[in-house]
Formats: structure tokens, C-alpha cells, sequence
């Protein structure tokens, strides 16, 4: 299946607005954002647990990053309720489950094989940080090479120069709307935007986004296939 595979292309999908598509597992469901693969794939989701539903052990030969957008996730590991951030190795193992039920936003296979940090972040009670303009603050989760993750968060008002992606840019927006002078983004959207896009950011009323930069370079050759 391919489905939003052309890392060339700009994506902007109102995630919401997207059907739940059941998996392999009883009340776990999904929602397509980009995959190249069956049911192994380099994929970006967002994924539904209902209460008491669990996924068989599996192996992620191409690791895997989640943030946990409602309820609590589990595995072998421990609980992450909502606001956590992880990030499991290529090569590790688990059964994910939920008993209250929750959702998540998980890529896989985008994970460098060389990169061999455990994360775990509470991003409900890890520091902010001053951004490079007024009004904007930074969380940083993860950096590996060129691949920078970080949440960042736009006072209301808040205007950012124009700049250009090298190695593109993908933003989930988690709270209120993220503009640019493209369109308004309300929180749920999925951005994807090739490697030297540009663009000049703002919000009006203020926003909290997921963003990881400088990823879509080379990222086809981060197949299921190696």
C-alpha cells in the first residue's frame, strides 16, 4: 500500500475529518496519514485503542516514535498517559495495550538505525524554552543528525520570519490553529512539507504543535526493506 508516499509533495490532511480503519487487532484502530507497506510499513498514523484492547507482541525492525494524544498506553515497559512522548529503538520489542482506552500519533520505520537513544519525555512537566522570536517557546524530544523533534508553542499574535526547510518539515497541531500564508491549521491538522519548502508561520490566537524538521531527506532509503 502507498498512500502519501512522495516525500516531494505537500500533505496537509484534517485528520478528523479522516475514517477510523480497523487493524489486524479487535478494537484497534487507525487513522492513514502516510505508508509505504502492508501491514509492516514506514507509516505515520494516528492509532485508537478501545478500553481493554491490546496488540500482539511485535518486533519494530524500523523503531518506532509515538505521542500520546489521549488516555493512557501501555506495555511490558509501564503506562504513558497523555503528553508522552517516546521513542523505541529499531530492533525493540513489545505488546502495546490500553485498559481506559487512548490515542496515539506513531511513525514507524523513520527511526535511523545508528540511533540508539531510549526517550521517554513527560511533556506535561518538561521545561520550556525560549524560541528565536517573542511569543514563541520550545520543547525539544529528540535531535539525531539532521532529524530535530521538538513541541513548540505560539502565544496568541505570535509571527515568525520567512524561512526555508532543508530536509522538510512535518507538524501535528495539538492545540488551538497554526497559519501560515498558505491557510489556517486547527488542531488535528497533519502538515508535510518537502525538503526546501518555505513558508512564514504564525498564529492569531495562539497554538501548540508537534514539528519535526530536517527528516524527508533520504527518507526512502529508510525502507522496510533494510
Amino acid at each position: 500500500m502507498q498512500l502519501h508516499a512522495d516525500f516531494t509533495q505537500r500533505i496537509v490532511l484534517t485528520t478528523p475529518a479522516l475514517p477510523w480503519v480497523a487493524s489486524p487487532m479487535p478494537g484497534v484502530h487507525r487513522r492513514l496519514l502516510d505508508r509505504d507497506g502492508d501491514e509492516v510499513a514506514r507509516a505515520t498514523s494516528l492509532v485508537r485503542y478501545a478500553p481493554g484492547s491490546a496488540f500482539s507482541p511485535h518486533t519494530h525492525g524500523g523503531g518506532e516514535e509515538f505521542l500520546v494524544l489521549e488516555g493512557v498506553f501501555s506495555d511490558e515497559q509501564g503506562d504513558y498517559p497523555a503528553g508522552t512522548y517516546v521513542r523505541n529503538l529499531v530492533g525493540s520489542t513489545h505488546r502495546p495495550s490500553s485498559r481506559g482506552g487512548c490515542i496515539i500519533f506513531v511513525k514507524l520505520w523513520q527511526m535511523h538505525p545508528d540511533d540508539h537513544t531510549q526517550v521517554v519525555v513527560d511533556t506535561t512537566t518538561a521545561p520550556w524554552h525560549p524560541g528565536l522570536v517573542d511569543g514563541l517557546q520550545v520543547m525539544p524530544l529528540h535531535t539525531y543528525g539532521t532529524e530535530n523533534v521538538a513541541l513548540v508553542k505560539w502565544a496568541a499574535g505570535t509571527q515568525f520570519q520567512p524561512h526555508t526547510h532543508w530536509g522538510g518539515e512535518e507538524i501535528f497541531v495539538l492545540e488551538g490553529v497554526f497559519s501560515d500564508e498558505r491557510g489556517d491549521y486547527p488542531a488535528g491538522t497533519w502538515l508535510r512539507s518537502p525538503h526546501g519548502s518555505r513558508h512564514t508561520p504564525f498564529s492569531r490566537e495562539g497554538c501548540i504543535i508537534y514539528v519535526k524538521t530536517g527528516h524527508l531527506v533520504g527518507a526512502t532509503a529508510l525502507s522496510i526493506a533494510d
